[in-house]
């Protein structure tokens, strides 16, 4: 791309203007940090009969907006949120509006597996769009066909630009490890993992039974007796998942068990039943906060790496009009 294109298109769409919801305050704020430029100043209301009213302190007309907010609990709260600050973007004239959501609510809900029921990651896209995104940002769906909900550009990256360096130099320390994967679903992204890694790859084998909540963890697929285990999941709710492939790993003879996942849901008790189980350390991201008093039950045990400099980096290329894929050598 020349120079003069470059130009063209900071005259067409401003300067960078950062927003955010109420989400993700910590990311937002590391965000800004990393690009050298404040978060715009707005005011969120809600009003005794929960509605949401948002006002904008400062004009947008003709600049390059992104709302930053991920899409985790409360989530229709933290959902309307963003789509009420787009839409006041939109009606003040903003040139460009991206919605940067680490976490996409609603995504393991993205195909009719049973009758009667929603394909709800459809409907989350099509609001989206609808209140006046003219691209989109997010972390590791649940589905990469989820990108095809949207009818707008939009760059969905993967937390293993930030996890291979920190599980490069854990893998010093390890006894010979294997990466593990909770279910076959998953095994296509451990696999990237597993040879970015240079180590084996072994799966376990699950089916759901009655509930979707509660999953039943059969067979051990690969070796792992003797070994340090890399246990890898996209995201933790329940932990349900994660209990049965720890038990099974230890089972099946594993030695030291390190459990990696990217988006931190922990709902319910998940963050407390997690913490009793015997694993020696928790890896995990900041696409969604962790209340303190979810961190407690971890203690030292638990990393949180950021992702905050990687988007960054995205808005800022985004900005400029430059490759995205360059940073990955893509």
């Amino acid at each position: 791309m020349t120079t003069g294109t470059l130009r063209h298109d900071r005259m067409m769409y401003g300067g960078i203007k950062l927003y955010t919801g109420s989400s993700c305050p910590e990311l937002a704020e590391s965000i800004a940090s990393h690009l050298e430029i404040p978060l715009c100043e707005r005011t969120i209301t809600t009003f005794p009969n929960d509605n949401i009213f948002i006002k904008l302190k400062t004009s947008v007309r003709g600049q390059d907006c992104y709302v930053i907010q991920t899409l985790s609990n409360p989530v229709h709260t933290n959902l309307m949120e963003m789509l009420i600050l787009i839409q006041t973007l939109r009606l003040d004239s903003a040139g460009r509006i991206t919605a940067v959501f680490p976490y996409m609510c609603y995504s393991r809900s993205d195909k009719k597996d049973q009758p009667r029921v929603p394909i709800t990651a459809r409907l989350v896209a099509d609001m989206i769009q609808v209140a006046g995104a003219d691209r989109y940002m997010t972390m590791d769906l649940h589905a990469d066909q989820i990108q095809g909900f949207f009818s707008i550009p939009g760059d969905v990256l993967y937390a293993s630009h930030v996890l291979v360096d920190k599980l490069l130099e854990l893998k010093k320390q390890l006894n010979n490890p294997v990466l593990l994967s909770p279910d076959l679903g998953f095994a296509k992204k451990a696999r990237n993992y597993a040879e970015q890694l240079n180590i084996p790859l072994a799966f376990i084998e699950k089916r759901r039974i009655l509930h979707p909540d509660n999953p039943e963890a059969l067979t051990l697929i690969g070796d792992v007796k003797g070994k340090d285990v890399i246990l890898l999941d996209e995201e933790i709710s329940t932990g349900k998942t994660i209990i049965n492939a720890v038990n099974v790993a230890v089972k099946s003879g594993a030695k030291d068990v390190v459990v990696v996942f990217i988006h931190p849901i922990l709902g319910d008790d998940g963050a407390q039943q997690l913490a009793a189980l015997p694993v020696k350390q928790f890896i995990t991201t900041d696409t969604i906060p962790i209340p303190d008093e979810k961190k407690k039950f971890f203690g030292k045990r638990l990393s949180v790496i950021s992702v905050s400099k990687l988007l960054a980096d995205v808005i800022e290329r985004v900005n400029a009009g430059r490759s995205v894929g360059e940073m990955f050598n893509e």
